[in-house]
């Protein structure tokens, strides 16, 4: 086979596999996880033979999209904690991570409840808060973030995000948006700051 062919089928079938996850992730969202293979090839627009030669089972499918739901989420963290400017890292942390929880909400949770011992959460937290406790130190240093603020008010912040509901993906997308940009600008350094409640001691009990 041509070498520029090989290529160019390798890159189909990677993109044929990025739609297929993505509309899982999106699908099972939505309905559960009963959604039925066909449907999520339907949505994909690749033919039902693409989807099972790429994922022979349902659970090969389910296993792959929330694999590649974490990694999405790993990669949101990277990108904040590699933005120079901490204050930015901080708040786009916070607008992505709010807007992923939006779309997949329902899938993570369905897939929690399906299979509960699937995934060590408690490592995938802990990484997490390992890399934002490192970005709110910094940003506290610049003089950016509220000097009261505590990682367990970020850990809160997220914890409350997740509750929002919305009728659509895009409600809750609207809702995620603006609820995010209102804490962000809750978190910002003034010359004038009003005494906040006692910290809410949360970040520990996400690793138990």
């Amino acid at each position: 086979m041509h070498p520029q062919l090989s290529h160019i089928l390798r890159a189909d079938a990677e993109e044929n596999r990025a739609q297929l996850l993505e509309s899982a992730r999106t699908l099972f969202s939505e309905r559960g996880l009963d959604v039925p293979m066909r449907a999520i090839a339907r949505h994909a627009g690749v033919g039902p033979a693409t989807l099972y030669r790429r994922f022979p089972t349902k659970q090969s499918l389910i296993a792959a999209a929330f694999a590649d739901e974490l990694e999405a989420c790993a990669a949101i963290v990277d990108d904040a904690c590699a933005e120079p400017d901490p204050w930015r890292g901080i708040s786009s942390f916070l607008l992505r991570i709010g807007e992923l929880n939006a779309r997949n909400q329902g899938f993570t949770d369905a897939f929690m409840t399906a299979f509960p011992d699937a995934v060590d959460f408690a490592a995938h937290r802990g990484r997490i808060l390992r890399s934002l406790a490192g970005l709110h130190r910094r940003a506290q240093a610049t003089g950016a973030m509220r000097s009261d603020v505590v990682l367990d008010d970020l850990v809160l912040l997220l914890m409350a995000g997740r509750g929002l509901s919305g009728a659509t993906v895009e409600a809750r997308t609207a809702a995620s948006r603006r609820f995010f940009s209102l804490a962000i600008e809750s978190l910002r350094a003034t010359d004038d700051e009003g005494r906040l409640a006692p910290p809410a001691r949360v970040a520990s009990a996400l690793l138990a």
